[in-house]
């Protein structure tokens, strides 16, 4: 009997949605200049307006004068389109602007502007696995899946070491012939977690072994940092990084990602990476837009100190309250649930019954079991916001018994 491909997937679905972990996209509509608010549309077209607290717009840069201006201006010059890719004609005065302007942000050699922080992850860890002759890859357990997937698509041998465990990743690089071409792979803050690499630790044992280093900065960039380097820049370390990856989507408040390094490296990827290469380049808006940030972020602490400050808030109240989050270093808050159902439950109640926007994370973001829900207090909350979704959270968990059972 043939295959009904109609009701295989559909079995696919509903094997995701008896285990709670069905993914449901909730439509949002920023208000411009107003965030962290934005109207939530229902299924039934109803509108209401909410707080955002799972935001990777962690600066508000998305709304800035400064940044706003410079998006309309290009629309004004250029148009819309990027026509087509870097290579046939899609290169614009802004992507050299922008290129510039990160590798000047790391104080290296050159940058190359991707059209995500997956993509540059995927396309410049594979193209280095290839171009480096029997190249062994060494990956932190939590690295994003863009990591993984670049990794995977280098078709090198691969060792994982445990998660910010620096012994493990020496007992690996002991492993392997000291001659060999390695590369580290790490991220500087872990998004899910919140914890933030033994950055230092690492780039000792990268020198020792001979090995490259390619650390991932992108819930890093414009947020650590005096000029907004990221974490290795906040520790003094960046010098010794080979290469950093970083995106503009998150505190820069536009879109894309970008690689800095050696002038060499940069090239070699520029010139082999099919992902690069055959994928359509980023719109004059969004590069201005990503520019006009970055280069504020260099001289601006103000947003920086906002968000250190309500972050700092939200941790205490969450501590007096005897709440179940994991007190990493960072500015990313995972509250723990434990369960999907609940924690999805748990975010339906927020958003239906104190107008909080919040999506849950499960399974396979996150391993089954330490469901949560990840929460950002950003430099465009008030203190007002920040006590409401502390005080709001401390009552669901004094007075909803079963999930106080779960947590």
């Amino acid at each position: 009997m043939s295959i009904d491909y109609n009701e295989h997937f559909k079995g696919c679905v509903d094997t995701i949605k008896s285990e709670g972990r069905y993914r449901i996209f909730a439509t949002m509509e920023r208000i411009a200049g107003r965030f962290p608010y934005a109207n939530y549309y229902d299924a039934n077209g109803h509108s209401k307006e909410v707080a955002i607290w799972c935001s990777n717009d962690y600066l508000g840069m998305g709304q800035h004068p400064k940044v706003l201006a410079a998006a309309k201006n290009a629309i004004d010059a250029c148009g819309a389109g990027a026509g087509g890719t870097r290579n046939i004609s899609g290169t614009t005065h802004y992507h050299v602007q922008l290129e510039q302007s990160v590798a000047d942000l790391h104080q290296k050699e050159a940058g190359l502007v991707f059209s995500s922080g997956y993509v540059a992850n995927e396309g410049a860890l594979g193209t280095l696995g290839k171009l480096l002759p029997d190249c062994v890859m060494f990956s932190d357990e939590m690295n994003h899946a863009s990591m993984i997937h670049g990794i995977k698509e280098s078709k090198r041998e691969k060792h994982i070491f445990r998660h910010n465990d620096v012994e493990h990743l020496e007992e690996l690089l002991k492993s392997v012939d000291i001659k060999r071409p390695k590369i580290i792979a790490f991220e500087s803050v872990y998004s899910m977690d919140g914890d933030i690499a033994p950055i230092k630790e690492i780039l000792d044992l990268a020198e020792k072994y001979n090995a490259l280093t390619y650390l991932d900065e992108v819930h890093g960039v414009g947020l650590y940092g005096a000029r907004g380097g990221g974490v290795a820049e906040e520790r003094g370390l960046m010098d010794r990084v080979d290469i950093i990856e970083g995106t503009f989507g998150k505190a820069y408040g536009s879109m894309g990602g970008f690689i800095t390094g050696r002038a060499s490296i940069i090239d070699a990827i520029r010139c082999y990476s099919s992902v690069f290469i055959f994928t359509t380049s980023l719109p004059p808006a969004v590069l201005a837009a990503a520019h006009a940030a970055v280069e504020h972020l260099k001289t601006s602490d103000v947003e920086r100190f906002k968000q250190r400050k309500n972050v700092a808030l939200f941790k205490d109240m969450l501590e007096r309250s005897s709440l179940p989050f994991l007190r990493g270093e960072s500015h990313i808050v995972p509250l723990i649930v434990g369960e999907p159902t609940c924690c999805k439950d748990v975010s339906d109640i927020l958003m239906n019954e104190y107008n909080i926007y919040v999506q849950p994370i499960n399974y396979p973001t996150v391993p089954k079991g330490t469901e949560r829900l990840r929460l950002t207090a950003s430099a465009a909350h008030s203190e007002e916001d920040v006590k409401y979704m502390a005080n709001t959270l401390h009552d669901l968990w004094e007075n909803n018994h079963a999930l106080r059972a779960v947590a």
